[in-house]
């Protein structure tokens, strides 16, 4: 009986990962079980790095935020319990933003904030 190697399945399976190696330096590109293991580890940092993409953009909020916040005489976590009392639902990506580029709008929300910090005293 003949010897089975695969042929077209172990070629099509290859092809995939050395175009995903594509860009890779030297045999992490051309050798297969190299270029396979570095995929492999290149999907692992994406998977890791999808989820702490989201806590650096919350922490940069959070500076953004503070950083505005302080400039009024309050502190963000006052602030945040303040926007808490007096009902604002806005979060963290939305504030940030109106601090960078709407500094009147945001003036008004921590008068908001203030208020709600009185009403809960």
């Amino acid at each position: 009986m003949a010897r089975v190697k695969g042929g077209p399945a172990s070629h099509q399976r290859k092809k995939r990962v050395r175009e995903q190696a594509e860009g890779y330096v030297g045999s992490r590109r051309a050798t297969f079980v190299h270029a396979k293991q570095t995929v492999i580890r290149a999907g692992v940092y994406a998977f890791r790095d999808r989820k702490v993409r989201k806590r650096d953009f919350r922490s940069l909020w959070i500076v953004r935020i503070n950083a505005a916040v302080r400039a009024a005489g309050m502190s963000y976590s006052q602030f945040m319990k303040g926007l808490k009392t007096a009902g604002v639902e806005l979060d963290r990506k939305i504030l940030a933003d109106l601090a960078v580029n709407e500094p009147k709008a945001f003036s008004k929300i921590i008068v908001k904030a203030k208020e709600g910090l009185a009403k809960a005293a």
